[in-house]
């Protein structure tokens, strides 16, 4: 428990802000699929580009790192695609 309550996470207050204003106006418009969307972004935009310093000064984009994000990427840019194709 104490690992959880010492644990810092650097996400600027003003994005933190930015997610529950997109996520919420989604919510309330009826959007569910483009708040889950968002939410999905900003996770992947807070873990591997915030933090891209981290990265590289550690070594650590090594080939799973690498693929996970190019696949977090891709579900990304599958999403975007279908809430762009209407059916009927």
């Amino acid at each position: 428990m104490e690992f959880f309550l010492t644990t810092e996470l650097p996400v600027p207050l003003l994005q933190v802000m930015g997610l529950l204003t997109l996520v919420t106006a989604g919510l309330l418009l009826g959007r569910t699929k483009l708040a889950l969307l968002i939410t999905y972004l900003f996770t992947l935009y807070w873990a591997y580009i915030l933090d891209a310093d981290l990265f590289n000064s550690l070594h650590k984009l090594n080939v799973f790192t690498s693929s996970y994000l190019g696949f977090g990427l891709i579900v990304a840019a599958l999403a975007a695609i279908g809430f762009l194709a209407r059916r009927g």
